[in-house]
């Protein structure tokens, strides 16, 4: 039964005191993560019947250990994004069905206070001394839910992808055999633990093969170059701009990260010039790797003896792809068009939205990426570009929708339309192009305000431009092209 719990349970077994995780706080063996986890299945138990459990924590061993508690009680944990507004946070919790979210303090009072209609585990106020009831952890099906992880939708509202112990379990040791991994490995964590990138390849990874990582809260350049000379990890997880900002801190040398053998870019597509740069400077060369929250996520990925330049490497061992062009008739070796990917770490689905799930998997299993590209006679998988307006805002999903939708709500705009413009520091920022309400002026202070209320921060677009009118096509719809040009 491929489940994601118990090769962490039997590595707790046959190693409890092996560090598995260092954090901005402490150190946590495997037995530190497993008798804390059982004493929070407790309060869980005690405080909800309900199958769903929210998780609301930085990255952090805490976080890794209500990820076991949950499934110990064969329940599914919704990590929640707390770089979202408080609207988005609550629509979150509303949707998923949680009524107890596990949290901390100084998190909850940072954001403005605990969420409404929750029951909350402030981790805290709980004792954790003693020897915790003894249970024997239930054991979920492949094909039952681990994890519900929001992503923003086209519609404005965020989907929940539902990803299997199956899912998840398949995609972990296909990456670990692809990318020859190692449980005397060490890892680097900075990504958050709510988005899928570092849920999957920082937190499930390396428990389920021994491989301590080392987390960091904040991404804090300095802090994290002394974070490479004392720990000295193999592996590093981060997103371009992530790699861009190392080269700000002008005390790094080539020898602090000497230690790495894969330095991992994902989640937003790698500048060549910063690619270039970091190779220069520190003799260290990134590799690109490709997924989706939908795929679990990692679906393809350069290793250091199967790589080839401006690919995103080839897909996971069992993984299937195709290309399609835009009547879905399959393309050979080298074509552009849509990609389309299967095999068992494909979500569930979508949360509640069925109609929604049998549109991007078909019958066969392929799911719809919406991501433009090629795979060549190699196996080599390209991206060139999105098929649709997303935008990837510092290794985040971003749909213009969302934000016009805020703008037009406002009293003085008439119509808006946002387009990505790219940036160094976060891949790409949005911009808001707006048509005034009859007798309104520009105010962006005001519009900035209005859109904070509603959006999180990072969503805020960097610039508000007035037009006369916004280019449309023959149907009404908005020429974006013409606006980024």
């Amino acid at each position: 039964m491929a489940n994601v719990l118990w090769p962490i349970l039997r590595r707790a077994i046959t190693h409890p005191k092996h560090v598995a995780i260092v954090d901005d706080q402490r150190e946590w063996r495997y037995i530190d993560l497993v008798v804390g986890a059982l004493h929070l299945a407790k309060h869980i138990k005690k405080m909800s019947d309900r199958p769903h459990v929210g998780i609301l924590l930085p990255t952090s061993g805490a976080f890794a250990m209500a990820l076991l508690a949950t499934w110990m009680l064969r329940r599914t944990a919704v990590p929640i994004n707390y770089l979202l507004g408080p609207k988005e946070r609550q629509y979150i919790i509303d949707d998923s069905e949680v009524d107890v979210v596990i949290s901390v303090g100084p998190l909850l009072n940072f954001l403005g206070g605990k969420p409404e209609n929750v029951e909350l585990i402030e981790l805290e106020k709980m004792n954790f001394k003693g020897m915790p009831p003894l249970r024997w952890p239930a054991r979920a099906g492949s094909d039952e839910n681990a994890v519900i992880l929001y992503t923003s939708g086209t519609s404005g509202k965020p989907k929940g992808v539902m990803l299997t112990h199956g899912n998840l379990r398949f995609d972990v040791e296909a990456a670990v055999k692809h990318a020859e991994l190692k449980s005397a490995d060490c890892f680097m964590g900075v990504l958050p633990q709510f988005h899928s990138f570092g849920l999957t390849g920082l937190t499930i990874l390396p428990l389920m093969i021994g491989a301590k990582v080392v987390y960091s809260a904040r991404f804090t350049p300095k802090k994290l170059v002394g974070l490479f000379r004392k720990h000295k990890p193999d592996m590093f997880l981060a997103i371009p701009s992530m790699y861009n900002a190392l080269m700000t801190v002008k005390s790094a040398e080539p020898a602090d990260f000497a230690c790495l053998r894969l330095a991992v870019s994902g989640g937003e597509p790698l500048p060549h010039d910063v690619h270039d740069r970091f190779r220069e400077r520190f003799g260290v060369n990134i590799i690109e790797g490709y997924g989706l929250t939908e795929t679990s996520p990692i679906a393809a990925i350069n290793t250091p003896t199967q790589q080839r330049e401006q690919s995103v490497g080839r897909l996971l061992p069992g993984t299937r792809g195709r290309v399609v062009d835009d009547e879905g008739k399959m393309l050979g070796p080298g074509e552009e068009g849509e990609i389309q990917l299967a095999g068992p770490h494909i979500m569930a689905g979508y949360f509640k939205m069925r109609e929604l799930t049998e549109q991007v998997i078909d019958r066969e299993g392929f799911f719809t990426t919406g991501d433009w590209g090629k795979i060549d006679e190699d196996g080599y998988v390209f991206i060139t570009g999105r098929k649709k307006e997303m935008l990837i805002v510092s290794g985040e999903n971003l749909f213009p929708r969302e934000i016009e939708e805020v703008l037009n709500a406002h009293e003085s705009v008439h119509e808006s339309a946002v387009i990505g413009q790219s940036d160094p520091m976060r891949g790409e920022v949005p911009i808001a192009f707006i048509e005034l309400a009859e007798g309104a002026e520009l105010d962006e202070k005001a519009l900035r305000e209005h859109c904070r209320e509603y959006l999180a921060q990072w969503k805020v677009p960097r610039e508000f431009r007035v037009v006369d009118k916004l280019p449309r096509g023959a149907t009404g719809k908005v020429l974006r092209r013409e606006l980024s040009a």
